[in-house]
């Protein structure tokens, strides 16, 4: 069985629009051209099918079989290359729940369509990710609702003595589906071990896909946060893998910002030493759309051929210390940078005709109750006032902290010299301390004199409320970053 390494998604988090774009939003049928140009043209092997927050299209399979005939005869969906739906959380996204089950009724019928196409039973979706999973019952209950009510309703007469579903409408087909639980905080992230290991207790699996978030964690806790909760479930998943004798491959979640993973083509070899056993990694929007086509092929190949390695060991009883006095430290920061943060988000241009997933941010109580923008937008405002989100926090850490994290984050400095490129050394918004703290850093960094000029434009602008041009300047500013946040 293939499992595939680099996952296209749906992240909004591009400055330019793709060629075969009608609109600078992308939605509709544009994200059916997405699908195959992904496959065909970039070398991506699954693209992520976002179910959550839009009008969803049940007939993804049917138009990309009808629609690019002669890739998909060569190149077998469900076999080669892979659509994946992310599916709602009716735990949490009530609005959405019932999203879920026209989702899950789909499945079959998308079946029947390549079979009809191919000839032969290969599922073209066989596997949904679950957002925001916070126990085993959420991925199990995903697991036995497809199981035992849209596939065993089949074996169902309509009563007494009638013919049975199957006899009427035909087989129910694939009979399983893979769930991949999706972890975005903290407590979930160090139980997702736990949680996995529950979940396949009564199951008799070959392997099991894991997803951990690299964005939300960044944004709830803090860049260094972000990167140490990866890297202890990763050790975890790994112990869990040998202690079961089931193979696990994990997905990182990443975007091209440095506060969310600094995955650019330009950078995959980087990343990949840093994750290194992470499985699959995506492939969001900037990634595909704000370089060049040559480059994003070249780096997906590289993605594609690398070999998965073990995880870096790591002494998880120190790091959970670092993450607390850090993370305590940046969401304090955070609060009081946050009616700025939302001020902003307002004229950060939308990519995608949708409302992605609500923030885990909302819900943290330990944040004062505040409400803040997803995480695109949230670091795109950051970047907007020439405060990258990297940096915050930074100040409480000690000299024999930034050393131990350094050996457990070895792209900490590369990573911090990226976005300190665009930091604004004038701008009004930076803590004090922060200030300071950059200031004694092992290495000095040129500011990119254009983006500082941009912003320094956007502050001013705040300052005197005309946002009249705003959107424009964010755009300008996103432009020479190469991501919109």
């Amino acid at each position: 069985m293939k499992i595939p390494k680099c996952m296209s998604t749906q992240h909004p988090d591009n400055v330019n629009s793709p060629f075969f774009s009608t609109n600078t939003e992308l939605g509709g049928d544009d994200e059916i051209t997405e699908a195959y140009y992904v496959f065909s043209h970039l070398g991506c092997d699954e693209q992520m099918w976002d179910c959550e927050g839009k009008e969803v299209d049940n007939y993804v399979v049917k138009k990309l079989l009808t629609k690019y005939e002669s890739f998909f005869r060569k190149n077998r969906l469900g076999k080669d290359v892979f659509i994946t739906l992310r599916v709602p959380n009716p735990t949490v996204e009530k609005t959405e729940a019932k999203i879920l089950l026209e989702t899950l009724e789909s499945i079959p019928r998308s079946f029947d369509t390549a079979k009809l196409f191919y000839k032969e039973d290969v599922p073209p979706v066989f596997e949904v990710i679950l957002p925001m999973t916070a126990s085993p019952k959420c991925i199990d209950r995903i697991y036995r609702y497809y199981c035992d009510f849209v596939v065993d309703k089949q074996n169902k007469p309509f009563k007494e003595g009638d013919i049975t579903i199957t006899e009427w409408i035909g087989e129910f087909k694939p009979e399983e589906i893979n769930v991949i639980p999706l972890f975005e905080d903290m407590k979930s992230m160090l139980e997702a071990h736990n949680m996995t290991r529950e979940y396949l207790r009564d199951k008799n699996v070959e392997y099991q896909r894991v997803f951990l978030a690299r964005s939300d964690p960044a944004m709830n806790y803090g860049l260094i946060s972000a990167v140490i909760l990866n890297k202890i479930a990763l050790q975890r998943f790994h112990i869990l893998s040998k202690d079961i004798g089931v193979k696990i491959y994990p997905i990182v979640g990443m975007g091209s910002a440095p506060f969310r993973g600094n995955l650019r083509p330009q950078n995959v070899e980087r990343v990949a030493n840093e994750y290194t056993s992470a499985h699959t990694f995506t492939i969001q929007s900037s990634f595909k759309y704000d370089n060049s086509p040559e480059e994003v092929t070249a780096a997906i190949k590289k993605l594609k051929t690398r070999r998965k390695g073990v995880p870096q060991k790591i002494d998880e009883k120190r790091c959970l210390e670092i993450i607390k006095k850090y993370s305590e430290e940046y969401q304090r920061q955070i609060i009081e940078l946050a009616a700025v943060i939302n001020k902003l988000a307002k004229y950060v241009p939308s990519r995608r005709k949708r409302k992605l997933h609500i923030g885990l941010f909302g819900y943290s109580r330990n944040m004062g109750g505040i409400s803040l923008p997803r995480a695109i937008t949230f670091t795109c405002a950051l970047y907007s006032i020439g405060l990258p989100p990297e940096i915050l926090g930074l100040n409480i850490l000690k000299e024999e902290d930034l050393l131990f994290i350094k050996n457990v984050y070895i792209n900490l400095h590369d990573d911090l010299r990226d976005a300190l490129k665009y930091f604004n050394p004038d701008t009004k918004y930076i803590p004090s301390q922060v200030k300071q703290k950059i200031e004694s850093l092992p290495f000095n960094v040129k500011p990119d004199e254009e983006h500082e000029k941009i912003t320094d434009y956007i502050i001013r602008s705040l300052e005197k409320n005309k946002t009249e041009r705003l959107s424009e300047y964010i755009l300008r500013a996103a432009s020479l970053r190469k991501f919109l946040g």
